[in-house]
């Protein structure tokens, strides 16, 4: 297996270098693509984000939707201002599963799934 991580590595970046480049036609983040009606933990860990993150969020996926629709990209001068791997709700994310974790080893429900049995 050590003979092919090299190998691994370099398609993981050049992978990685491709989903940033599309990221930044439509001035998205990785954690932006996170579904929070795939997973609980997703939802739970937006919901712990501060209200600033959650607008400035809405506002990257509307302005992705109409740059989608009208087939077009952002600026180039905004392409420049783009981060899409800088994280903001991914350590939320770890720090949810955790507790999650915790509440399962100690035989523990989960507060945050508030679905009717």
């Amino acid at each position: 297996m050590k003979l092919l991580e090299p190998m691994v590595a370099s398609i993981a970046r050049r992978y990685q270098g491709l989903v940033g480049a599309e990221l930044t036609k439509y001035g998205l983040r990785y954690d932006d693509l996170l579904d929070e009606a795939g997973s609980g933990d997703v939802k739970e860990a937006l919901s712990r984000l501060p209200q600033e993150q959650r607008d400035l969020r809405m506002q990257r996926l509307k302005r992705a939707m109409d740059l989608s629709m009208k087939h077009i990209y952002i600026d180039k001068d905004l392409k420049k201002l783009q981060t899409p791997w800088k994280w903001y709700i991914e350590p939320v994310i770890k720090e949810v599963e955790a507790e999650r974790d915790e509440r399962a080893a100690l035989g523990t429900g989960q507060p945050y799934n508030r679905q009717i049995p």
